[in-house]
C-alpha cells in the first residue's frame, strides 16, 4: 500500500544549523500531536516546516502541489517521533536575533569554547513555522526545549550553566539516529473528542518513527488519513462502519511495516463514551502476535489542603502518570484554586517515596530535598484565579506507585 510520500530527504549525514529554544509543547498538543506529558523523552525538538530563504509567507498546512517544495524537514509531519543526536558547536559573539533578511551572528563571529562538543539525545515532538529567519532561512535549524539546554552531556556530566550566559542561539550538529535502547512496543492513544464517527489516535513510543498507519475495514486494508500534518495522528476506522473495534498496523520512516507486520486490535475505551474528554486517552490492546499492552495504572491523589499561617488558600491536585518503563515514569497534574481569592505564586509541596528522584519537569519549577519536593509557578503564569487550574509534569526515576502524599498548597 503506498503511503505519504517523502517531501524532503534525510540530511546525507551530520549536519550543522542554528539553535533556537522555547519553552515547551503547545497545549493540548505539540505539532506532532502528542501531550508534553506523554513524550518518551523530556528532550525534544522542534523541526521546520518551511525551507523558503528570504520568503516569510504562510503556506497552508501540510503543504501540496507546488506547496512540497517549500518543505523543510519538518517533513509534513513525516519526521515526527523520530530521535536526533544533538551536539553543540560554537558560540556566537555577535546579534544572533533571526531578523528578517538579515545574516546570522551579525558583527561577530563564531567561536569555540569549552561547550563544544557535549551532547543530548532528543526527540522530534514538534514544529517550527515562524516567520523569521531561523525557522525559514537554515533548512538545519533546531528549536530546542529549554529545560534540556543545561543537560547536555559532556566528560560524563551535565553541562548545567550553558543557558543563560552562554546561549545566543549557538550552532548545533544533529543527524537522525534510531530510537537508543529501545524495547516495548508501540502506544496508541484517542485524542481529545475522539469518538467512533472520529477515530482519532496517536501513535508513540516509536522504534523508528512513522510514516504511515493502516486500519481494517469491511474486510480491507486502508490507508489512514494524517491528522492535519500531526504527524503521529491518524484518522482510522472501525472494523465495520460505525463499530468501536479497531485493528491497525503501522509503517515507519522507511515504509516498512513494523514488526513484521504486526496488527494492532483495540476498541474505544469506556472513559471515551460519548467522546474522550481528556487530552488523550491510552487503549489497551493485543497483537496478531499474541503480546498485549495495557494502559498505565493512573492512582490519582485529589487532596484539598488549606496551608498554615492563616493565607487563605485552598486548592485540588490532580497527579495522573502519564507512562512508564523500566526505572522510570512521566506524570501529569493538574492544580486547581478551589479558593474564593486569586492564588499569587502558587505553590506545592508534597512527599515522593524513598527511591523517587526528579529528573525533569516542564509547566512549573519544581525543585526536590530528599523525599521532599517543592513545586512554584512558572514565571509566565504565576497566579490562579478562583476557579482556575494549571497543568504541570515531571519525569522522575524510580517506581511510579504510589504517588505523592502529604500535599500542601501556599
Amino acid at each position: 500500500m503506498q503511503q505519504s510520500a517523502d517531501a524532503v530527504s534525510d540530511p546525507p549525514g551530520p549536519v550543522t544549523g542554528n539553535a533556537t529554544y522555547f519553552d515547551g509543547l503547545g497545549m493540548p498538543y505539540g505539532g506532532c500531536g502528542v501531550p508534553q506529558a506523554n513524550l518518551d523523552s523530556p528532550d525534544f525538538v522542534a523541526l521546520n516546516v518551511y525551507n523558503t530563504p528570504g520568503d516569510y509567507t504562510f503556506y497552508p498546512r501540510p503543504l501540496t502541489g507546488a506547496d512540497l517544495s517549500k518543505a523543510g524537514l519538518w517533513n509534513n509531519g513525516l519526521n515526527c517521533g523520530r530521535y536526533v543526536q544533538v551536539e553543540i558547536s560554537d558560540f556566537c559573539t555577535g546579534t544572533n536575533d533571526g531578523a528578517q533578511n538579515q545574516a546570522f551572528c551579525r558583527n561577530g563571529s563564531w567561536s569555540p569554547d569549552a561547550y563544544n562538543g557535549a551532547k543530548l539525545t532528543m526527540l522530534v515532538a514538534d514544529s517550527c513555522g515562524d516567520s523569521n529567519a531561523w525557522c525559514r532561512d537554515d533548512p538545519y535549524h533546531l528549536d530546542l526545549s529549554k529545560d534540556s539546554l543545561n543537560r547536555f552531556v559532556k566528560n560524563g556530566a551535565a553541562v548545567g550553566d550553558l543557558y543563560p550566559s552562554h546561549w545566543n542561539n549557538r550552532r548545533v550538529t544533529w543527524s537522525f539516529i534510531p530510537a537508543p535502547g529501545y524495547s516495548g512496543d508501540i502506544d496508541i492513544g484517542f485524542l481529545q473528542s475522539a469518538q467512533v464517527w472520529w477515530p482519532a489516535i496517536t501513535v508513540s513510543h516509536l522504534a523508528n518513527g512513522i510514516h504511515g498507519v493502516e486500519y481494517f475495514a469491511d474486510g480491507a486494508w486502508r490507508r489512514a488519513r494524517m491528522n492535519g500534518d500531526m504527524g503521529q495522528s491518524y484518522v482510522i476506522g472501525g472494523t465495520t462502519s460505525g463499530a468501536s473495534q479497531f485493528q491497525i498496523r503501522v509503517r515507519d520512516v522507511t515504509d516498512t511495516l513494523i514488526n513484521g507486520g504486526r496488527v494492532y486490535s483495540f476498541t474505544l475505551p469506556s472513559a471515551c463514551s460519548p467522546q474522550c474528554g481528556a487530552p488523550y486517552t491510552k487503549a489497551a490492546y493485543t497483537t496478531s502476535d499474541g503480546s498485549t499492552a495495557t494502559p498505565t495504572a493512573t492512582p490519582t491523589v485529589t487532596p484539598t489542603v488549606t496551608p498554615t499561617g492563616g493565607a487563605g488558600v485552598s486548592c485540588s491536585v490532580n497527579a495522573q502518570v502519564a507512562s512508564t518503563w523500566q526505572g522510570g515514569f512521566t506524570s501529569n497534574v493538574t492544580v486547581r484554586n478551589t479558593g474564593a481569592t486569586t492564588w499569587a505564586n502558587w505553590t506545592l509541596t508534597w512527599t515522593m517515596p524513598a527511591g523517587v528522584t526528579l529528573v525533569s519537569a516542564w509547566g512549573s519549577t519544581i525543585t526536590s530535598s530528599g523525599t521532599t519536593w517543592t513545586i512554584k509557578a512558572p514565571s509566565w503564569a504565576t497566579s490562579l484565579a478562583p476557579g482556575a487550574s494549571a497543568t504541570f509534569g515531571f519525569q522522575a526515576g524510580g517506581p511510579s506507585t504510589p504517588g505523592p502524599a502529604g500535599i500542601t498548597c501556599s
